[in-house]
């Protein structure tokens, strides 16, 4: 569905990803590792075309990225569901209405969609929130409702930015959970992470490839993982 082919990529003519070639095929599960800085944020931009690359082609769900206008690319978005490390939210809006801004930003009829909202909050534990606002939320509902507001249109992929990185052990397994459930229905999923036993974790229930960036390359981690 997602397709880097011999990907680049520079900041300021320096540069920080090279050759880097990957597959996402429906209903798998990768973990993406490697240090900081090394640019692991910097892939999952070039997956979901925030990010342009400098050289090589990247493809998405069968389109040349190169031959996409702005309007293609928003269409195309819709199919992935991005969860940032930052979970930014409109703080003067309830989680509800936080959550369903990608419905509202793409035409669709909000209220048509209220019972599926209800659902879908009531998935990651959030029913009792609906009308908080984020800076009333702790950071694993900040990050659970991130993770809602990135499923609210059905993408077949899910991009996650350190999902985890904010949150306790407990609260990290809780939201990996929710990400295996949705690899169980056939969405392929990508997690950034630096957490190795959260990836031991999913190991233990899905089939999970782990790659690394290390010196501008992507790397198949080793079975010490």
């Amino acid at each position: 569905m997602i397709e880097l082919e011999d990907v680049s990529h520079s900041y300021g003519g320096a540069e920080l990803l090279s050759g880097i070639s990957l597959r996402l095929q429906p209903g798998s599960f990768h973990f993406l590792t490697g240090p900081s800085g090394a640019g692991k944020t910097t892939l999952l931009k070039l997956c979901y075309a925030e990010l342009r690359p400098t050289r090589g082609r990247v493809r998405l769900f069968g389109a040349e990225l190169a031959g996409m206008d702005r309007d293609a690319v928003a269409r195309t978005r819709r199919r992935i569901g991005v969860v940032h490390q930052d979970c930014q939210f409109l703080d003067h809006l309830p989680l509800a209405e936080n959550v369903s801004l990608p419905l509202l930003v793409a035409g669709r009829d909000v209220a048509a969609e209220a019972g599926n909202l209800r659902e879908l909050l009531a998935w990651v534990g959030l029913q009792a929130q609906t009308e908080a606002l984020p800076p009333q939320l702790s950071g694993g509902e900040r990050q659970r409702a991130a993770l809602a507001r990135a499923v609210i249109m059905d993408p077949d992929v899910i991009l996650a930015d350190e999902p985890t990185g904010n949150v306790d052990w407990e609260m990290s397994l809780r939201i990996l959970q929710l990400l295996i459930e949705l690899n169980r229905m056939g969405k392929a999923i990508l997690v950034a992470t630096h957490d190795l036993n959260l990836i031991r974790a999913a190991k233990a229930q899905v089939a999970a490839r782990v790659l690394r960036i290390k010196g501008q390359q992507l790397q198949q981690a080793g079975a010490e993982l």
